[in-house]
């Protein structure tokens, strides 16, 4: 299969996507989040990984989550950003599983960006809601010019 049908075949209308159940189980959550960066990868941008050293058992609720939300952030880098970098980074933190995404691209106006669904559609909106009825926390840093920072931090107890 040639890179551009492998493309295709992982993006649709500019978005994601993953043609297959997640395996959390076979993969864990680094490796089908790793997945999600292929697309990336072969539009030539250079992604970064930092994992824990050790193994930390994360529920499939917050695994799913995570992933979820790993999957927004990174069509918007995709389809927005013009990103030449990108670190992923899981963090075990107190009590906590931390996602970090950051991207080397143009950025945006972060001032109420996750709020205002209207202005710039639901996916961050939706992220933010779902992150927060996990009883997590989401931070949005960006600024034009300056690229993005998306942490999401979710409690594993």
């Amino acid at each position: 299969m040639s890179q551009a049908a492998a493309l295709d075949e992982r993006t649709v209308g500019g978005a994601i996507t993953d043609d297959h159940t997640v395996e959390f189980h076979t993969r864990g959550l680094a490796g089908c989040i790793d997945k999600l960066t292929i697309p990336l990868r072969q539009g030539g941008v250079s992604v970064r990984w930092e994992t824990p050293h050790h193994g930390v058992e994360i529920p499939m609720a917050c695994a799913a989550l995570l992933y979820q939300s790993a999957q927004e952030t990174l069509t918007n880098v995709f389809k927005y950003s013009q990103a030449t970098e990108v670190t992923v980074r899981l963090a075990a933190v107190f009590h906590g599983i931390r996602l970090t995404v950051t991207d080397k691209g143009v950025g945006f106006s972060s001032e109420g960006q996750a709020l205002n669904c209207r202005k710039h559609g639901y996916g961050l909106c939706l992220m933010t809601m779902a992150v927060h009825e996990a009883h997590g926390t989401i931070a949005i840093d960006s600024a034009p010019g300056q690229g993005a920072q998306i942490t999401i931090t979710l409690p594993l107890d």
